[in-house]
């Protein structure tokens, strides 16, 4: 292991004085405090965001005080403060933009069996440091005097781009197994390597993590993808056997290739399109980080392992492998405690990745661009990026025929919007005008009747409403 550059103490120093002008809040935090006879420091996060230049507007504080205590201190100068932390000893505030969450000192113990620890509070700064994940996460700035509290050697891992345990990894992910993925998605979210000692026991006690809540492990797992290097985070997690229990999908990627080599490397393939997605995000609405294009993109190919065949001519084929994809990716989200929203839409995206494969050169009708629309929904621009994002061949004369292709049907798409309002494509008569012109009561017929208007609008664009009723009282005709 690699012995980390000493500290850069003025760089430092000019950082936290720097940390002091920015955050007039804290001079009113330390002078309460420290007047009511306690102590209290900026920690974690926060010490290591401002050292890295990278200030957000969430402040972290441990304290010497009591929940009670915290509260007392707080009254009358803050804009809002809640308690929902209270058990755990943190109370929350907000003062103008910046939002505070100042703790107990925590001396937690942990049951070897258990998914929770036993709350202790602690009596001491350093003790609250020690049990935290990583050294770069384990300094503190104390108020009132901006002192730089470095046990465990943060600012040297700092520097070095160092992710290392301030006690043994091996105690550090025993007290919190989940510490294990916070290293892949601090190493994602920051650039940093994680230590060999680290890496190992990662490995080690990677089945640690099934005392784990799912709800947690889908929480590392989001913002892992949302970090600006999750191939990293994603990479760490294969090779030390943890992705194999949170998301065995991933390393079933890794299957083994044929000595002719007659397809290509799908995990290697699947964590570039993830970084292409994350290069294309710029086309969303909203742009990016955006979690479910990223997460789609990961788990576009996951069906391929089940659907592998080797044909008599020694040709290789994984059919049907975008539906198997999307039935594996809702019982992995469900199984993980996502939302019913994201589910639908990453199964959405997986399901229809391979769609427009079938556009050849341009010659879909304009039905099928309907089709096409219809399908994708409101996950239309995040499937225009995983699409896109799904050609990683190396033949550039191949690519630039696929990114031309696509670009055409992009422009269907947008012309058709323009003339048919694609974004919000319904029947040309709603349910009551159906009830209306076949005489009937609301119930499953007037759905069935609507489903066929639609089919009817998709195949033929919109037909008006006298066109319409023509053709629902023939369909009605022929269902009586």
């Amino acid at each position: 292991m690699s012995t980390p550059p000493p500290p850069l103490s003025a760089v430092q120093q000019t950082a936290v004085q720097a940390l002091h002008d920015a955050i007039p809040v804290l001079h009113q935090v330390g002078q309460d405090f420290t007047a009511a006879g306690h102590e209290i420091a900026l920690v974690g996060g926060t010490v290591r965001d401002t050292l890295l230049g990278q200030l957000g507007s969430d402040l972290d504080f441990t304290t010497s005080a009591r929940p009670e205590q915290i509260e007392a201190c707080l009254s009358g100068w803050v804009d809002a403060r809640w308690d929902v932390g209270r058990a755990f000893g943190t109370i929350g505030a907000r003062v103008g933009s910046w939002q505070l969450e100042i703790t107990t000192y925590r001396a937690d113990s942990y049951d070897v069996d258990s998914r929770k620890p036993e709350v202790r509070f602690g009596d001491s700064l350093v003790g609250d440091l020690q049990r935290r994940d990583f050294t770069v996460n384990a300094m503190a700035v104390r108020l009132p005097g901006l002192e730089l509290v470095d046990p465990f050697g943060g600012i040297a891992d700092l520097a070095a781009r160092w992710l290392r345990t301030p006690s043994t990894p091996e105690e550090s992910f025993g007290d919190d197994p989940l510490r294990m993925m916070r290293a892949a998605r601090f190493s994602a979210q920051l650039g940093f390597e994680v230590s060999e000692d680290a890496v190992l026991a990662m490995r080690d006690m990677a089945d640690r993590l099934a005392i784990v809540s799912a709800e947690r492990v889908r929480d590392e797992i989001r913002k892992l993808m949302l970090a600006p290097q999750p191939r990293r985070g994603l990479t760490l997690l294969v090779d030390t056997g943890i992705a194999a229990l949170v998301l065995p999908e991933l390393p079933a990627l890794q299957l083994e290739l044929d000595e002719h080599h007659r397809h290509k490397d799908v995990y290697e393939h699947t964590l570039t399109v993830v970084e292409q997605a994350i290069a294309l995000e710029d086309r969303l609405p909203e742009g990016g980080p955006d979690f479910v294009s990223r997460f789609a993109a990961l788990l576009h190919d996951i069906g391929k392992p089940r659907t592998r065949r080797f044909a008599d001519d020694a040709t290789v084929t994984f059919h049907h492998h975008d539906v198997v994809g999307a039935k594996m990716t809702r019982r992995r989200m469900k199984a993980l405690r996502f939302s019913n929203g994201e589910i639908d839409a990453v199964a959405r995206l997986v399901e229809l990745h391979l769609r427009f494969h079938g556009y050849g050169s341009g010659e879909w009708t304009d039905s099928a661009v309907r089709r096409y629309v219809r399908d994708a929904g409101d996950q239309l621009d995040r499937l225009h990026v995983l699409t896109r994002a799904d050609c990683t061949t190396r033949n550039e004369r191949k690519a630039q025929r696929l990114r031309r292709t696509y670009d055409d049907l992009e422009q269907r798409i947008a012309r058709l919007a323009e003339q048919e309002q694609l974004e919000s494509m319904r029947p040309d008569l709603d349910g009551r005008q159906i009830m209306q012109t076949l005489g009937i009561p609301p119930g499953p017929t007037v759905g069935k009747a609507y489903n066929f208007l639609l089919e009817r609008r998709i195949d033929e664009g919109p037909l008006g409403e006298e066109r319409a009723r023509a053709a629902l009282l023939e369909w009605w005709a022929q269902q009586t």
